[in-house]
């Protein structure tokens, strides 16, 4: 049988316990994955032609989905209501889901906001941001003399 040392002293572990592992199970970190896990993944391209946002949306509709743009800030919104009901053996069995987001984008100046363009396939929403003419033409390689 081994024996182990017992050594005491007179601080407690309870203080360590709350500065070392208490404060970092409540950080922002923990609590900003739980909100993001709520809220679609955005990619950004650009191109010569017009910027893209893929947001990843699956289990939407289509009809589920609210873009409006006022001035220079996009906002694509969520809301989605489902509701079962079940009666069986004089049990009545009810279940309600509600899922939702928001996501606001401000433009650059560059983009013409009367071309916008978004379509919604396989769980995935793509908002085109067609560039101005002008912006366009402003792209051009420069010869080093």
């Amino acid at each position: 049988m081994r024996t182990l040392k017992w050594i005491h002293n007179n601080e407690s572990q309870l203080p360590n316990f709350i500065s070392n592992g208490f404060p970092k199970f409540f950080n922002d970190d923990v609590f900003r994955r739980e909100y993001d896990a709520t809220r679609p993944a955005v990619n950004i391209k650009e191109t010569e032609e017009a910027y893209s946002l893929e947001l990843a949306a699956p289990g939407f509709e289509k009809a589920d989905f609210v873009i409006d743009l006022d001035h220079d800030l996009l906002t694509v919104s969520v809301t989605k209501e489902q509701k079962a009901e079940n009666e069986k053996d004089g049990y009545t069995r009810r279940e309600f889901n509600y899922s939702s987001f928001k996501r606001s984008f401000t433009l650059p100046e560059t983009v013409d906001r009367e071309k916008i363009d978004a379509v919604y396939n396989n769980g995935i929403l793509n908002v085109t941001l067609p560039k101005k003419e002008q912006e366009k033409k402003l792209k051009r390689a420069i010869s080093i003399r």
